[in-house]
């Protein structure tokens, strides 16, 4: 019974440990936060906002008043705004407004994910190239200006050709357009600091390449690269509405923000104002707040912009 009772007084003494480590936790993030707003008033409003999107985007189904696709009215096709559609309905009777709060999913998702996975490969490409240099980097460095000497979006267009419609092509494609750069900057961040004296330091007692290139180079790069990703997020938004607006990314049809565009321009030559506001206006809210919110996490990484040496 003893040992019971000690027991328990131990798991006990463990739980308490721990929500008060947690407690310590969430207090200092929601201090960062105010500090984050009062320093960066501009940047923490576009955070808000792009936290309502990607809320509004993750709760579609239950925010949005009707179906995106299968509750058209074919009764009142291109009906302009009322109380029963706010933003009215397209060319086949679907409300606008359902459709852009469902189009934010299929965007930010296409977004988020080639970001993650472009970025995340040019990270691991930049260090590896500017940390073990020689032929690697040559031949890679020869790879990535045959890439950047498309234009990004004749790129895109290229592999979707490739890879052909659907969700995962167009998160590829975007992605392979993200690589380019991201290598470029990480590697101009390697080449400097595997000259400083750590390093060294590091190569003395044994450390291995890989060692040295995850625990000791990674981490110097990663403030440029994550500003790069936040910069990176609104830039992708719109190249996949391009896609859209285009044709050649998501087929419809799925409600996304650029085939909302392209489906009412390919229909007539002068559609409805409100067909074209209404996505329009989704992705320049959502592009600017993205931009904000990455310039403020820049200023906030940048020691020299903190007004540090």
């Amino acid at each position: 019974m003893a040992q019971e009772r000690e027991s328990i007084t131990t798991s006990q003494e463990q739980l308490a440990s721990l929500g008060k480590g947690l407690n310590q936790r969430l207090s200092s993030a929601g201090n960062e936060g105010v500090s984050f707003m009062r320093r960066y008033p501009v940047g923490g409003i576009g955070g808000i906002v792009l936290i309502l999107v990607i809320f509004m985007a993750v709760f579609a189904s239950f925010l949005a008043p009707y179906h995106p696709t299968d509750d058209a009215d074919f009764l009142h096709r291109n009906a302009e705004p009322s109380s029963s559609h706010v933003l009215g309905t397209d060319s086949i009777g679907r409300d606008v407004l359902s459709r852009v709060i469902h189009g934010a999913r299929i965007s930010l998702f296409v977004a988020f994910m080639a970001v993650l996975i472009g970025d995340g490969i040019g990270l691991v490409w930049g260090v590896a190239s500017g940390y073990l240099g020689g032929r690697l980097d040559m031949y890679s460095q020869r790879v990535l200006e045959l890439f950047m000497a498309l234009p990004t979006i004749i790129l895109a267009m290229l592999l979707l050709l490739w890879l052909g419609a659907g969700v995962l092509a167009v998160i590829i494609a975007i992605a392979i357009t993200r690589v380019p750069l991201t290598v470029r900057v990480v590697r101009s961040v390697v080449l400097s600091v595997k000259e400083t004296s750590y390093i060294d330091a590091a190569r003395s007692i044994g450390a291995s390449n890989f060692r040295i290139m995850a625990f000791h180079i990674t981490p110097q790069a990663f403030a440029p690269w994550l500003v790069l990703t936040t910069a990176h997020l609104g830039v992708v938004v719109i190249l996949e509405a391009s896609l859209g607006f285009l044709g050649v990314g998501i087929p419809p049809p799925t409600a996304t923000w650029g085939n909302m565009l392209g489906g009412e321009v390919a229909n007539v030559l002068v559609p409805r104002w409100w067909l074209v506001i209404a996505p329009g206006v989704a992705i320049t809210i959502t592009v600017l707040a993205i931009n904000l919110f990455g310039d403020a996490v820049r200023d906030r990484l940048d020691p020299k912009l903190r007004g540090r040496s």
